[in-house]
């Protein structure tokens, strides 16, 4: 086995205090000869660590197919340092390869001593509403303004490492070692979108409301509420995304929540249908203790879809079912509507609440 230590420069992309003193974290990638624990084995194991005001690399390189238990040894005798393991993927496919190598080679090693930390699982609940197009390290990377070129990718090198261990050519090994190096020093970069996992699940705070008078796409007037949130985080990157009447668009700490209000007469159901009589001539139920004193031919019992009174003003789209009245254009229509008044955005716990129910309706896997 070769170990090969370098001092590095990382990027400072994301203030890393947010997840733990620095001295705690530790960056791995491993080079693996196949795609399964089973059949293949692990070759390369690079960390990223910070010590004595410096960051720095070590790798762990099996110069022999017979090194892999050393190499293991080695990486699972300096994890014992830390707490926090960062990576990107590593929970699908890093970590489960370790454990089956472990367990073919009966080393008593796990991770059970150390928290994970996935950068590709922390953000994948917010792919929809980031509207990545995948969830592939590229795809992040060029979501936040990142561009690399990778002359080549871990499969490509299985090749190159088979070769170097017939031949042992200086060349080959330095290969495998730079492409290893870089992906360590470039995991960095794509930091910064752990901070829209911050925004997302901090907490906001609403800055402003205001209704504008815009005209839709037919030219016809409409009214939008436009909800403006603070939040105590900055998104690298600005980012929107629309879904039904919901319209989000995110500036650094800023994000702007747009609402189509819908004016004019809906009707509000009444789940004990049991206890009202529908009067078909005004075309509204009323309760039986009201009820019991109109002609018995002016009124019939309530159903589901007759239990309800018309009302008539401003409605606000209503992301998911809350306490207050609600209100439908029909007893079977999914869409759901609130009473809209100014007052309602005033109490912060109803702002926040609204908001957390946008993001939901907008993205269901992210756990609003």
């Amino acid at each position: 086995m070769i170990t090969v230590r370098h001092s590095a420069v990382l990027p400072l992309t994301y203030p890393l205090e947010r997840i733990s003193p620095l001295s705690r974290l530790l960056f791995f990638d491993i080079e693996t000869t196949g795609f399964s624990g089973d059949t293949s084995f692990v070759y390369l194991i690079g960390c990223a660590y910070y010590s004595e005001g410096e960051w720095h690399l070590i790798q762990w390189f099996a110069d022999s197919p017979n090194a892999e238990p050393e190499l293991l040894d080695a990486f699972f005798s300096f994890l014992q340092n830390y707490s926090i393991l960062i990576h990107f993927n590593g929970d699908r496919f890093d970590i489960p390869f370790l454990l089956k190598r472990c367990r073919h080679l009966g080393l008593p090693y796990d991770f059970s001593a150390v928290q994970s930390l996935d950068i590709y699982r922390k953000i994948q609940p917010y792919r929809s509403l980031l509207g990545l197009e995948s969830m592939k390290q590229k795809a992040i990377e060029q979501f936040l303004g990142i561009y690399r070129k990778d002359l080549y990718n871990g499969g490509q090198l299985i090749e190159v490492y088979f070769q170097y261990l017939q031949d042992k050519n200086p060349l080959l090994y330095d290969m495998l070692i730079l492409h290893n190096k870089e992906d360590l020093e470039g995991m960095p970069l794509i930091l910064p979108i752990l901070s829209y996992c911050d925004i997302l699940e901090g907490p906001f705070s609403l800055q402003n409301q205001e209704v504008q008078q815009v005209c839709d796409i037919f030219g016809s007037p409409e009214s939008r509420l436009v909800l403006s949130y603070e939040s105590p985080f900055d998104a690298p990157s600005d980012w929107q995304t629309t879904g039904g009447p919901f319209f989000l668009e995110g500036t650094k700490n800023r994000l702007s929540c747009t609402v189509s209000l819908t004016a004019g007469e809906l009707k509000r159901f009444y789940s004990d249908y049991k206890d009202y009589y529908y009067l078909p001539q005004e075309d509204y139920a009323v309760h039986k203790s009201v009820g019991e004193f109109v002609d018995r031919s002016a009124r019939k019992k309530a159903s589901p879809s007759t239990c309800y009174t018309r009302h008539s003003g401003v409605f606000l789209p209503q992301p998911r079912p809350c306490s207050l009245p609600v209100f439908k254009m029909s007893y079977k229509d999914k869409a759901a509507f609130l009473s809209y008044s100014p007052q309602l955005f005033e109490d912060p716990e109803f702002a926040l609440g609204y908001l957390k129910g946008v993001l939901a309706f907008l993205c269901p896997k992210g756990g609003f």
